[in-house]
């Protein structure tokens, strides 16, 4: 599956895959599904619930591992019952969502004792980085050191927020591991290079040595975080 992706994807999800680490018997619960590679990818040995607004991301959807599919939003998550999952995947989500505070407390609730949440989430810095060593866009490079923020071309403006707001947000999550993502690839020019399969092993290998590192975290495009639930 991971073969018929588009090679910055593919890297992004092995190595978020290899971060979260093999799940069997879990019920697990993808927020934010998109198309629905990495509900399908758990799917094979694991019961996963998928959660995607979007009919354009959904009409692309993978489901080879029969995972269910809800089509909504926030709304969908109180109509769980308490203590329903494992684990809970939220990537790439919070930064598009007006009442995160409140959803991250609806994953707490959701959430068995000691499960876990894993979040994926734009980096401030790495956008910099690439605002400026890729795109040239200096303005744009500015406004974000000024504090402003960003915008992605198909989901709208990226509402920053900061590793320590979840913990905020909802104190009883224990941030158990945290990863930098993207940390050299995107700086790799070389369109050519990056279709080489012994390039990507190489790349995923280094990019997952220096991936709880703080100094490379500082930099990456994204950051992962992984939270236990307390209590």
């Amino acid at each position: 599956m991971l073969s018929q992706l588009p090679v910055w994807e593919k890297l992004a999800k092995g190595i978020i895959w290899k971060q979260i680490g093999e799940l069997s018997g879990k019920k697990i619960l993808d927020f934010g599904s998109g198309t629905g590679i990495t509900a399908n990818h758990y799917a094979a040995d694991n019961k996963v619930i998928a959660v995607e607004p979007s009919e354009e991301m959904l009409a692309k959807q993978v489901n080879t591992n029969g995972y269910q599919q809800i089509i909504g939003s926030t709304y969908e998550l109180k109509k769980f019952p308490r203590e329903s999952f494992d684990y809970i995947l939220c990537h790439n989500v919070l930064e598009y969502a007006d009442d995160r505070e409140v959803i991250v407390r609806d994953f707490y609730r959701l959430l068995k004792p000691t499960g876990k949440l894993s979040i994926v989430k734009h980096n401030r810095n790495g956008r910099i980085m690439q605002m400026i060593v890729l795109l040239n866009y200096f303005d744009e490079a500015n406004r974000l050191l000024d504090g402003h923020n960003s915008t992605a071309q198909q989901f709208g403006a990226i509402n920053y927020y900061d590793d320590s707001d979840i913990p905020k947000w909802c104190n009883d999550f224990v941030l158990q591991k945290s990863y930098g993502l993207r940390t050299f690839w995107d700086l790799q020019q070389s369109q050519e290079i990056q279709k080489n399969e012994d390039w990507q092993k190489k790349m995923i290998a280094i990019e997952m040595r220096v991936s709880q590192n703080p100094d490379f975290q500082k930099i990456a495009f994204f950051h992962h975080l992984i939270f236990e639930k307390r209590g």
